[in-house]
C-alpha cells in the first residue's frame, strides 16, 4: 500500500486508542499526532468536524486523494484503505 496514514487523537481517549489498536492488528503503519501536545493539529481537527473537537481524526493520503474520517469504526477505515 502506497497509503500515509496520520491519526489525530489524545491519550485519554478510547476511540484514539481504539483506533490505533484496530491499526496496529492490521499491520498498518500510521504516524499518531496528540492533539494535546499540538495546538495546529487541535485546530485541523476541529475545522474538520466543524467547531466540535472529535476525535480521532484519521487521515489516509495516496498519491491521488486525501480521504478524511472522523472518529471511524474499524470497517470504515479498511474500506478507506482499499
Amino acid at each position: 500500500m502506497s497509503e500515509r496514514v496520520i491519526v489525530y487523537g489524545a491519550d485519554w481517549c478510547g476511540d484514539t486508542r481504539r483506533t490505533l489498536r484496530h491499526l496496529d492488528q492490521k499491520k498498518i503503519e500510521y504516524d499518531y499526532i496528540d492533539i494535546d501536545q499540538d495546538t495546529d493539529a487541535e485546530a485541523k481537527v476541529i475545522e474538520f468536524n466543524k467547531g466540535k473537537r472529535r476525535i480521532p481524526l484519521v487521515e489516509i493520503a495516496s498519491e491521488t486523494e486525501t480521504k478524511s474520517l472522523s472518529v471511524p469504526s474499524g470497517d470504515e477505515i479498511d474500506k478507506a484503505m482499499k
